[in-house]
């Protein structure tokens, strides 16, 4: 039977339960995360970048991409922190409905300058739940 090495971590972490809103700035303080959606009657997760804006997640979408799937469904999405020991410092995870942003309703601050196509799109996670933990300290 497989032993674990020394490089596994095997000491017990006691994670604390974070508040939402302590949950969505950490969130804030990160760009890149997962998204968790169905694609083809199956799980599928994909790392995009995000923003956070008024408790909302904001990703950048591109036509053709799997992500398309996710629209109008509900969706789970997650970032940590991760120590220069590489543990994790914390993780958050919201669970919303993915919503397209129209074209009108884009706000100038995400539009991007060296994104030439103009069939990408922006999509809107207002979170219905929001759970994070975090190591103490």
């Amino acid at each position: 039977m497989p032993t674990l090495g020394s490089d596994f971590p095997m000491k017990p972490v006691r994670f604390h339960e974070l508040t939402r809103d302590e949950s969505l700035r950490r969130l804030a303080s990160v760009r890149v995360g997962r998204i968790v959606f169905t694609h083809q009657a199956l799980p599928a997760i994909r790392p995009v970048h995000h923003v956070v804006d008024a408790g909302q997640v904001i990703i950048h979408g591109h036509p053709g991409a799997p992500l398309l799937s996710a629209l109008d469904t509900v969706v789970a999405y997650e970032a940590d922190g991760i120590g220069a020991d590489d543990t994790i410092g914390w993780s958050v995870v919201v669970t919303g409905v993915a919503r397209k942003i129209a074209a009108g309703e884009v706000p100038e601050r995400y539009q991007d300058p060296w994104d030439d196509d103009e069939a990408s799109y922006l999509i809107r996670i207002r979170p219905e739940l929001v759970s994070g933990f975090g190591l103490p300290g």
